[in-house]
């Protein structure tokens, strides 16, 4: 691996050409191991710090790279890979709300029927988002430090509202002063991997699903999508299944018919579209047979940055509500695989009564679910 070192040394120095965001996927995991040794023996005499970052998970590094250059690689030991930008799925800010108590879309799917059987106790709840506002009352007795990608020293604080939206239905837990989200007392660990404008790289998802994967996490919200399919995407997620770490995913905001959003593409993730009030499929939802379950995602009322509320609309709202709902069957039955949990949820769905879904596809029913996990699993 002492050629390619040498190679991607002297591709980080060539100041004068422009640099492109790549990721080098190594096929083999020997040849990885081997490169990472001659490069941290290598760093010490590197002059200025490098930008080249491990994905473990995948056996891969992200670092830029001049355009048209690419590794001296024997046949198809590294595979070289576009570092795609992917953004968060959420619709246009809608207004700020003084709502309080529990939003319609925790009715709709019955949580509050099952708290008294399960509230999401102990299970880690991991958001790849914007990170959260770690002062909002709401979410006071709910966050863990988490990490945010990119600035380490940091907190994952927000800094565009996102997050903290998908972390108040999460798991919200001020009914009196604030709202209550759908798993009360499950614990969220923010990953701040995206930016103020709600942008992040596919590597810097790998790496926040990478670390949900080291810290035990239970289950993973990604409420963004992106059009093309990225390989190393698809091996992180498919690496977090097979470590017992479920996603949930969002189908996409595009109204597209037959085609959805990757990751909730992959058949290792579960994918959510969403509803609105009266339990039709909204309009501005992705769809296709992909799609695993519908839950509420229009008109979505939850916390916001500066500690206040705001009504959002999205995919990426129906996600959370998903994954409140994953924590709390996993609370209620722990040691569920991913493959169990995805078996359940769409065993227990509801019929939808509207629109053209497709038919293997209904609507998160909390009571439903646990009923079907407590009879069958």
């Amino acid at each position: 691996m002492r050629r390619i070192a040498d190679w991607l040394q002297h591709s980080l120095a060539a100041n004068e050409r422009r640099h492109s965001r790549k990721i080098l996927r190594f096929t083999n995991p020997g040849d990885y191991r081997s490169f990472l040794e001659e490069w941290v023996r290598r760093l010490p005499g590197i002059d200025s710090p490098t930008p080249v970052r491990a994905l473990g998970l995948i056996q891969a590094l992200a670092c830029p790279i001049p355009e048209g250059d690419s590794p001296p690689s024997p046949g198809d030991r590294i595979i070289c890979e576009e570092d795609e930008k992917v953004a968060i799925a959420g619709l246009p800010k809608g207004e700020i709300t003084s709502d309080k108590g529990i939003p319609w879309g925790v009715r709709r799917i019955k949580a509050p029927e099952a708290w008294s059987r399960t509230t999401g106790h102990r299970i880690r709840v991991g958001v790849i988002d914007t990170g959260v506002d770690f002062q909002h009352p709401d979410l006071a007795h709910s966050l863990e430090r988490g990490i945010n990608l990119l600035q380490r020293s940091m907190l994952p604080q927000d800094d565009n509202g996102h997050g903290t939206h998908i972390a108040g239905t999460i798991a919200a837990a001020n009914q009196y002063y604030g709202m209550m989200g759908v798993a009360p007392r499950a614990s969220v660990h923010p990953i701040k991997a995206f930016d103020n404008n709600g942008t992040a790289y596919v590597s810097d998802i790998v790496l926040g699903i990478d670390w949900c994967v080291r810290n035990h996490i239970d289950v993973v919200n990604m409420s963004f999508g992106m059009r093309t399919r990225s390989k190393s995407l698809l091996n992180a997620v498919a690496g977090a299944y097979r470590s017992g770490v479920l996603i949930v995913a969002s189908s996409g905001n595009d109204g597209r018919k037959e085609e959805i959003d990757y990751p909730a593409r992959y058949h290792q993730s579960v994918a959510v579209g969403a509803i609105n009030r009266q339990g039709r499929i909204a309009a501005f939802t992705n769809r296709s047979p992909l799609i695993d379950i519908y839950a509420p995602g229009e008109r979505i009322s939850s916390a916001w940055i500066r500690g206040k509320h705001r009504i959002m609309s999205g995919t990426s709202m129906a996600t959370s509500h998903v994954t409140g709902a994953v924590a709390l069957l996993l609370s209620y039955r722990p040691g569920l695989s991913p493959a169990q949990i995805k078996a359940i949820l769409k065993q227990s769905a509801k019929p939808l009564k509207y629109g053209k879904a497709p038919r293997l596809a209904g609507e998160l029913d909390i009571s439903r679910m646990l009923h079907i996990a407590e009879r069958d699993y």
